[in-house]
């Protein structure tokens, strides 16, 4: 019986259908769909192999991994089945967004008005299990990390109240193995433990995973050169994957029969760099890689300057990408903002090489070449930006108003203090202006258009993602009914 158990909510052990971006949706709250109906769009059950969850976030693969390598008992189970682990003596749980206050979250929740979104409510739905009870009661140690670690110093009143014995704030490879040793042995672990970003691990201190990432992720990459005063990823030292630790990890996934590869970076298109300069052998040779051993390969993240800075790597990178298996390849990308200003003032690399003058004309330079090579990115705007005047949410229309032929989703997301910027508040919806409920009008048309023909595309891998296809045109639907029922649309 393993010593170390490693698990997360329900929301995040699922691959979503093999869709990634269909994971967004376990950030909204109840509403006009019943729950079980909504599970299986956007959370369905993972499939299990020997009793164990066929893939897993990838967190929970490199942790599990480092474990492994280090000599500790450790294994991943899937949070229905804790409580068949009953000799573990610690359990380790993965989080992204714990209470719903991520920048997703928080835009549902101010919109839809109807209570926690789904990945707050499994959250606590795990510490409440029998499973989990039963364990405590044994005197297992629970140790929470991930990315949405940070909401917890506005609620460590859960940790006290549910026995979470360590939070751990951080990139866990290089500190993890002895932690969870302490853990084993029964001694006192701190509270919160909280690294700075010239403390993560070096490339030789990260292992490659030993079994399969959700939607077969793969890093190729830690860190952004970007600097933008809203994100926590850029304070961390960039490192790049070498091309076998990569293709070491694709050989994993593919092990276990999976056939598409998401090649996760926090801008694929720097891969290899050390500046903001695309470097076009580098990342084709990545992609070349990830499609000799994939049907399918997606990115996580680029960005629109590094498009528009060398646009033939989108051009070359179709040819390598693009056949009879896979038509189109997509990415989430930050618009952010219209607004030359704002970019001056919270994000002034985010259009280097370019001038933040020509950030507008960079983005639609950038969404022609993507469109002219099937590349369709999910895109985000920042609303609510610290400093953000009524004329930057104006210029942010306009650059919506020209984007109604980009083959895109774009999603406006609150503002939520991290990075530089966590010391500020959030935006709430009380505050929204005319202006930026105008933007949000903008972004629901566009999507509403969009989406069908994405979807048309996007469900027609498999027998069975043509089966709940429409399923989803129903819940856009839904949507547009209650547009329309508001007046917004």
């Amino acid at each position: 019986m393993a010593d170390v158990i490693l698990t997360c909510d329900k929301t995040l052990m699922s691959n979503h259908h093999g869709k990634e971006f269909l994971g967004f949706g376990t950030s909204a709250p109840p509403n006009w769909l019943p729950e079980w109906l909504f599970r299986y769009l956007f959370f369905p059950k993972m499939k299990k192999i020997n009793g164990l969850p066929l893939q897993a976030p990838y967190g929970l693969r490199k942790i599990e991994a480092k474990l492994v390598d280090e000599g500790i008992d450790a294994v991943t189970v899937d949070p229905g089945d804790i409580s068949s682990f009953g000799g573990a003596k610690v359990i380790g749980i993965y989080v992204m967004d714990p209470f719903g206050w991520g920048p997703s979250s928080t835009t549902f929740a101010g919109i839809m008005k109807t209570g926690d979104p789904y990945n707050a409510k499994y959250f606590r739905l795990l510490f409440e299990s029998r499973g989990y009870k039963t364990l405590k009661e044994k005197g297992v140690k629970t140790i929470i990390g991930g990315p949405g670690v940070w909401q917890f110093k506005y609620n460590m009143d859960f940790a006290n109240r549910y026995g979470i014995d360590c939070i751990f704030d951080g990139e866990g490879e290089k500190d993890v193995a002895e932690l969870f040793r302490k853990a084993i042995d029964g001694k006192d672990l701190p509270q919160y433990i909280e690294k700075k970003p010239k403390e993560a691990p070096s490339l030789s201190e990260i292992p490659e995973i030993k079994r399969p990432a959700v939607n077969g992720l793969v890093e190729i990459g830690r860190g952004c050169p970007r600097g933008c005063k809203f994100c926590s990823v850029t304070l961390r030292p960039l490192r790049w994957y070498p091309y076998e630790k990569v293709e070491k990890e694709l050989l994993v996934n593919k092990k276990y029969g999976i056939s598409a590869a998401t090649l996760h970076a926090e801008d694929v298109l720097l891969y290899g760099s050390r500046n903001i300069i695309p470097d076009k052998d580098k990342v084709l040779k990545i992609n070349e890689i990830a499609k000799k051993h994939m049907n399918y390969v997606a990115w996580s993240h680029a960005s629109f300057a590094a498009v528009a800075t060398k646009p033939e790597i989108i051009e070359e990178a179709a040819e390598i990408l693009i056949d009879e298996k896979q038509k189109w390849w997509g990415a989430e990308m930050g618009i952010e903002t219209g607004s030359p200003e704002l970019v001056k003032k919270a994000m002034p690399a985010k259009a280097r090489p370019f001038k933040p003058e020509e950030y507008p004309e960079v983005i639609k330079s950038a969404a022609g070449v993507m469109t002219d090579n099937n590349m369709i990115p999910a895109c985000t705007l920042v609303v609510g930006l610290p400093g953000e005047t009524d004329d930057d949410i104006i210029k942010t229309i306009e650059l919506m108003d020209d984007l109604g032929e980009f083959k895109s989703l774009i999603v406006p997301l609150f503002f939520v203090p991290m990075g530089k910027l966590k010391n500020k508040d959030w935006f709430k919806n009380e505050e929204m202006k005319e202006l930026h409920k105008e933007l949000l009008i903008k972004c629901l048309k566009h999507d509403l258009k969009w989406a069908r023909i994405i979807g048309f595309e996007y469900f027609q891998e498999k027998k069975s993602q043509i089966m709940v296809k429409p399923l989803y045109y129903l819940f856009m639907k839904l949507i547009e009914w209650q547009g329309k029922k508001k007046g917004v649309l």
